[in-house]
């Protein structure tokens, strides 16, 4: 049982066992309430350079397996669990989550007190934080580890999307025959994103989260969508001036998460930190326009800062928050009034999560359809 320790940067120390790959590593302490999903968490890029501490106490059971990765790797900084499954036991089981861990150097923690931890993020919010196990929890002392957590990078002011982007673009053919071409900006997007959208008939063009106005509007698409991603909106101005050109054109328009948080900033919103976040598959979401609830999946830390108690003006006509959280009554979701655009904070492809917001892919369609 290798030592190990998590640094918070108050001070905080949680004492725990490795798990996973020996070292040290830093990021953004954060926390998601999902059951299940931990494979997908795991790969999501909109958890670039975050240490992600699971409140669901046994993980692992399931083991991991090639069909439910969201990228390419394992994108956390870290990983916090209270209690690893010794035993992977499912019948799509490839490997163990420990020797993934392993196999791609990701660092991770055992401790008994994940409630604690997160107890102590709703009370005080995320914070930087460091895993360090083996020789680097031992050596040189606590405080000495307290400061240099402090001294890591903070995700204010942090352009992560272009870290984690796909260096070149890439198709994702459409199914039964193509209805539309769809541009989709790769800000940190997941794998079941695209798919979602080429089940309804999309040729998906996923291309590099640095590309302009032109490079989009080069394809001649039907849409164009924005993905999720990490990082701090207000450090992606090349992705807020290419959606302007993207809005300027009158091209249909659908973002999600990431995505939302530019296109509330290409309207002339602005952003800000939350709190702790919102990360899980549990999150009420109220459509303001119907009164309609949906249970949703969301990653983020950001939130769009815009008046909720109706329409307002923007540099391309009237807009207004379409969605709301119930727990926080923070904004979930924009749209304009008077051109094809809208977006929504949360993940509606379900991966994992539940499947209620599913529907917002066919609106994406049906708006593509009527500017046809």
């Amino acid at each position: 049982m290798t030592p190990a320790l998590l640094v918070l940067e108050d001070g905080r120390v949680f004492r725990g066992t490795a798990y996973g790959a020996t070292g040290e590593t830093f990021g953004e302490m954060v926390f998601n309430t999902g059951m299940t999903g931990y494979q997908e968490t795991l790969t999501d890029p909109s958890y670039a350079r975050q240490i992600v501490a699971m409140t669901s106490p046994h993980i692992g059971n399931t083991g991991v397996n090639t069909e439910d990765p969201e990228s390419a790797r394992i994108q956390v900084a870290g990983y916090v669990v209270r209690e690893p499954a010794r035993v992977a036991s499912n019948w799509r089981a490839t490997g163990s989550l420990g020797s993934a861990l392993r196999e791609q150097g990701i660092v991770g923690i055992a401790i008994p007190g994940t409630r604690a931890l997160t107890r102590h993020l709703r009370d005080k919010g995320a914070m930087r934080a460091a895993i360090f196990s083996g020789p680097d929890a031992v050596a040189p002392g606590e405080d000495a580890l307290v400061e240099r957590v402090r001294q890591s990078p903070s995700m204010e002011g942090a352009d992560l999307a272009r870290d984690v982007s796909a260096a070149e673009p890439y198709v994702v053919a459409a199914q039964g025959g193509k209805r539309y071409t769809v541009a989709a900006v790769d800000l940190g997007i997941k794998a079941m994103t695209p798919y979602r959208m080429s089940e309804r008939g999309c040729e998906v063009h996923v291309l590099p989260a640095g590309s302009t106005a032109e490079d989009i509007l080069a394809l001649n698409p039907d849409g164009v969508f924005f993905s999720n991603g990490p990082g701090d909106p207000a450090a992606a101005g090349y992705a807020v001036d290419a959606l302007r050109g993207v809005l300027d054109a009158g091209k249909p328009f659908f973002g999600i998460c990431f995505g939302n948080q530019i296109f509330g900033r290409a309207l002339g919103l602005g952003t800000y930190k939350l709190r702790f976040g919102h990360r899980g598959i549990n999150q009420p979401v109220q459509d303001k326009a119907t009164g309609k609830v949906d249970v949703s999946a969301h990653n983020h830390g950001f939130a769009v800062d815009a008046p909720t108690d109706g329409p307002f003006d923007t540099p391309y006509g009237r807009a207004e928050v379409s969605h709301v959280n119930l727990n926080d009554g923070c904004v979930e979701g924009l749209r304009l009034l008077d051109r094809p655009a809208f977006s929504v904070q949360y993940h509606p492809e379900a991966a994992a999560g539940p499947h209620d917001a599913s529907g917002l892919f066919d609106r994406f369609c049906e708006i593509m359809e009527a500017s046809k």
